[in-house]
């Protein structure tokens, strides 16, 4: 057996094995994984978002192993373990930082026994911790994939709410048996996502980190898309290649936007902008510069041709162009 086969065996095998031991509360839970027969240099390290499992993130990783890429979606520590788990018996979730922290560790060098070109992502908490590794391993790093990465909470008396009250909240409503992660769980466990988004949104904007894709929703009334915003204004400061949208209202998309199970109608074209970011390597000013020749009437491989970009640009990137705001296009060139 080959080094790379055996190194892929032993992923499985000790994945599985610590999962037999929780044990898992449905299959949607168990952590996935797509292995390409031979070795990869490109490998994608996935976090679920909080509460929610590695099912979430199936769907993009189809793509991207398609692309060429290795996919790790690890089940996150805590999460997705069969139980009778209400307010009174709350799942076992962490409440430090430092166990998802090392957790996100342990898992990029597992990445990095696979390949060295290594992209990470997250939704929600994921996408925080995510953030968090971008900045914790810049140099290890080639990009990042921040769906609606939870920094703060759409209003400020939430925030609170996270901060000071250590009570259960049952967010979904229905029993915890007809969920597939948790129905609910207690605040100090999401409390530690909070804090880590504030110091993110502080670190970005002292210290390196990888180039990342921003993507989030103006339908999501889980995080604070000015945070956000102000956020993403910072990274662009430190890393020119990072990109940004923000779905509007008309694509009705959620927080839980990774899948058209979880609401989003719009997953293929959510994975087509993924693709177009991954696939691509071009700063932010470039792919507006692409956006403008448009306006002028060009076509976008004519655009991308007469900007000397054919090399480093996918089709793809037609998608993201055609649904940013042209108005962002037009003042980027003044």
């Amino acid at each position: 057996m080959s080094n790379y086969s055996s190194t892929i065996a032993a992923i499985i095998e000790q994945t599985e094995a610590l999962e037999k031991t929780l044990p898992l509360k449905n299959e949607a839970c168990r952590s996935k994984f797509f292995f390409h027969p031979q070795p990869t240099a490109k490998v994608c390290l996935f976090f679920h978002g909080f509460t929610a499992a590695p099912y979430q993130f199936e769907p993009i990783s189809k793509i991207l192993f398609e692309a060429g890429y290795n996919v790790l979606i690890p089940l996150l520590p805590g999460h997705g373990i069969a139980g009778k788990w209400n307010s009174k018996n709350p799942p076992p979730l962490p409440t430090e930082r430092e166990v998802y922290q090392e957790f996100a560790l342990s898992w990029l060098k597992v990445a990095q026994s696979l390949g060295n070109e290594i992209v990470v992502g997250g939704l929600s908490g994921g996408g925080t911790l995510a953030a968090w590794l971008a900045l914790e391993c810049s140099q290890e790093i080639n990009k990042a994939l921040l769906f609606s990465p939870y920094l703060s909470s759409y209003n400020t008396i939430l925030d609170l709410f996270v901060e000071i009250l250590p009570i259960y909240y049952d967010w979904d409503g229905k029993p915890d048996t007809d969920t597939i992660g948790y129905g609910g769980f207690k605040m100090p466990a999401l409390r530690l996502f909070l804090d880590m988004g504030q110091e993110i949104v502080e670190r970005v904007r002292y210290y390196p980190t990888a180039p990342m894709l921003v993507i989030s929703s103006e339908n999501d009334k889980a995080i604070d898309p000015e945070d956000l915003k102000a956020f993403f204004e910072s990274l662009m400061k430190k890393q020119s290649k990072s990109w940004y949208y923000r779905f509007e209202k008309f694509f009705e998309i959620p927080h839980t936007m990774m899948t058209e199970a979880e609401g989003n109608k719009y997953q293929n074209l959510l994975n087509a902008l993924v693709k177009a970011y991954v696939l691509s390597d071009i700063s932010w000013e470039q792919l507006l510069e692409i956006g403008y020749h448009m306006l002028q009437g060009k076509t976008f491989d004519a655009a991308v041709k007469e900007l000397s970009l054919s090399e480093v640009v996918v089709p793809e990137v037609s998608n993201f162009l055609a649904i940013l705001d042209k108005e962002i296009m037009i003042k980027a060139h003044k």
